[in-house]
């Protein structure tokens, strides 16, 4: 702790603002607080932390305005920080480590004894935080930041055109830090995070050493420079940085976007959102605030950030029985009535919105107005089987939400190849369902689609429209994959009848990624896989080519690369929104939509659920042959037909059902037994509602 100290006044007294007597350290380590319930993740230390943090010091009389400095991190909550009984603010909501600088009102500070309180404020929800690294300084905030002044230069490439960018700035703990820097026409503002459209910068930050990072989201290299700043230095940075994975004919979409203008949490602000989406490279964004039909194009324009996007107006219908982004939608048009009370309802009004092409189930998984559209008391994933029998008519679904990402990152996928199975044909998402300038960053995870993408200000938004409805989707969240089955087809298309299957991979990011894993899935069913060795640099990852058994029924085929997660502070990957388990691993996820295989050459789609149709119908009630025939078929079909029969009053436990499956084939064993799990696990959801 004296170590801690002695450095915290070396800073100090290096700023050249205040001598390291003049400035008070009232806490020189970080501490972890939680006020109530079990811990929230393996990551902090088990046992009873403190409940709040309360520290008294001593001081002298204060004339003038003062700052009160600290360091947090994993702040989802509300904490207020309070001095002598007066509450200064609060500490930002915000999972990344960062500075807090909270104006101090003249007189606050005594001579003598004072106290420093930082406590949970409002609902008590467990909240496990770190906060610590307390100083006072005696100045108002634009003199302890005055330091030094610095201007930095964003290029892209070899052209050396200035490009939007973000910028992060971090201290030698990576630490976020704040900066003089504000929100304007040309940038986007918050704690070490300055997103500029012009690629220009300039602000001023205390002395000391600090690291720049340039970037412009998951398609390009990220270009640092760690900096030595002198008490009234200006220091000029110039950073290049370069475009480094490939996605043509694909153009980047952001399907779930919001603001804090029109949606009313969060804190990104229109103008705001403007900025950032140029400066993440989003070419195809779409307007999604709550039950309101917004239009970027005017702002867009304004800012001159119009060329490097080109908006749609969409609407997320938050209802109480889930939420559905739709568009495109007209500005001033007809909204979706959000208050109906059944999906049959309110589908009818979705569709009978004018325009609407795309309608997405938003976070299948996530509880909002006490629901979960996927929870297991309304619906079994195995087999994408409603258990209120209502009907799912989206024609799109989450799989990754890096605003609201899930403890289990497949779970999603598993969700989507249940549907697809049952005959529910939905396009793949990846979105950010950002409310936020740099908490959750917008277009994290996204939707490639197919498209033009020669000029991203005018991209043909009817035709990518279709083509997203049609499938012709990747999703990336920190990879990129590509896929072609017998060199010609890819997602969201059928490919005819052959003998032979040959399926090219291709797994590509930038160079902070890496890339670890690479799986094919059949009808859901992992088929083949192979991990990788992710080659340095950025760009491919990882290329290959499997050849397949011929398929005698319809299926889908679906590539999911994967690697470990992002945690430097240029890209942070968000802890699960509503986490299942206080452990974690992050990973970065590449996967393609999903490639149809016309085994049966009826130039159609045929869902597993189709061929499980048939045998029950022809063998329902002579479940030995049934069983037996059914080991002719993959373990969708199988899923499927233990559903069925479930829906004609077998149970998954019936006696009868249970000797039979004692001489079935292993596959299918296995399969019933899965479905009878999922059954017994909604069963008890049920009851315990």
């Amino acid at each position: 702790m004296k170590w801690k100290i002695l450095t915290l006044c070396c800073w100090l007294a290096g700023t050249g603002l205040v001598s390291a007597n003049d400035a008070i350290v009232i806490s020189s380590k970080l501490v972890h607080l939680r006020h109530s319930g079990e811990r929230e993740w393996t990551t902090f230390p088990e046992g009873t932390p403190k409940t709040e943090l309360s520290v008294p010091f001593k001081a002298e009389a204060v004339q003038g305005k003062s700052t009160l400095q600290l360091r947090q991190q994993d702040v989802k909550q509300g904490w207020n920080v309070e001095l002598n009984g007066v509450v200064l603010g609060k500490l930002t909501r915000d999972e990344n480590d960062q500075q807090l600088l909270l104006p101090v009102p003249e007189g606050l500070v005594k001579a003598g004894e004072n106290r420093l309180r930082i406590f949970q404020a409002g609902k008590l929800t467990p909240d496990d935080i770190r906060v610590g690294e307390i100083v006072l300084f005696p100045e108002d905030r634009s003199r302890v930041l005055a330091g030094a002044t610095v201007s930095v230069s964003v290029v892209e490439g070899d052209s050396k055109k200035p490009v939007p960018c973000r910028l992060t700035i971090v201290d030698p703990a990576g630490t976020l830090v704040a900066t003089s820097a504000e929100s304007n026409a040309e940038h986007a503002v918050r704690t070490g995070v300055i997103y500029t459209s012009t690629g220009k910068a300039q602000f001023q930050l205390p002395a000391g050493t600090y690291t720049i990072y340039a970037g412009r989201g998951f398609e390009y290299g990220v270009a640092e420079q760690q900096i030595r700043l002198k008490a009234g230095e200006t220091k000029q940075v110039q950073l290049k940085i370069d475009r480094e994975v490939d996605t043509s004919g694909y153009v980047s979409c952001d399907t779930h976007i919001h603001t804090f203008t029109h949606s009313g949490h969060g804190d990104c602000s229109m103008e705001e959102r403007m900025i950032t989406l140029a400066g993440e490279q989003i070419e195809f964004p779409i307007a999604t605030d709550h039950n309101k039909q917004i239009n970027y194009d005017p702002l867009a324009r304004k800012l001159h950030v119009r060329k490097y996007f080109t908006p749609v107006i969409g609407n997320e219908v938050t209802t109480k029985l889930g939420h559905f982004n739709v568009f495109s939608v007209q500005e001033g048009g007809p909204i979706p009535d959000y208050k109906l009370m059944s999906w049959e309802a309110i589908f009818k009004s979705i569709y009978g919105t004018p325009n609407v092409k795309a309608v997405i189930l938003n976070h299948a998984r996530d509880i909002h107005s006490n629901y979960r559209p996927f929870g297991p008391q309304n619906h079994i994933g195995l087999t994408g089987e409603s258990l209120k029998n209502w009907q799912l008519r989206a024609n799109a679904m989450e799989i990754i939400n890096s605003g609201a990402t899930q403890t289990d990152v497949l779970q999603l996928y598993r969700d989507w190849f249940g549907e697809l199975n049952r005959g529910v044909m939905l396009t793949p998402v990846g979105c950010s369902d950002s409310h936020d300038v740099s908490r959750y960053i917008v277009g994290q995870s996204r939707t490639y689609i197919q498209a033009d993408d020669q000029d991203p200000g005018k991209i043909d938004a009817a035709r990518t429209i279709q083509n997203f409805v049609d499938g012709k989707v990747l999703l990336s969240y920190g990879l990129f994959t590509r896929i072609k089955v017998n060199g010609h087809y890819g997602p969201g298309e059928l490919v005819p009848a052959l003998n032979d299957l040959e399926v090219s991979l291709t797994v590509s990011g930038p160079a902070w990624v890496s890339a670890e894993r690479i799986d094919l899935y059949a009808n859901g069913e992992l088929i083949r896989s192979e991990e990788i060795k992710s080659k340095p640099g950025g760009g491919v990852k990882w290329q290959g080519t499997w050849k397949l058994e011929p398929r005698s029924e319809d299926c889908h085929l679906v590539a999911i690369a994967t690697g470990p997660g992002v945690s430097a502070p240029f890209w942070p990957m968000a802890q699960p929104y509503q986490p299942e388990s206080p452990e974690f691993k992050s990973q970065v996820v590449g996967s393609t939509g999903a490639v149809w295989i016309d085994a049966d050459g009826d130039g159609q789609r045929t869902p597993a659920v189709v061929s499980a149709e048939r045998l029950v119908k022809q063998q329902g009630e002579n479940l030995p042959e049934l069983l037996k025939g059914l080991a002719k078929y993959d373990w969708a079909v199988i899923l499927q037909a233990a559903s069925l029969l479930r829906q004609r009053g077998v149970s998954p436990f019936d006696p009868e059902l249970t000797a039979a499956l004692r001489q079935a084939a292993e596959p299918v064993q296995l399969g019933f037994a899965l479905y009878g799990a999922a059954w017994r696990k909604s069963q008890i959801a049920l009851q315990s509602n």
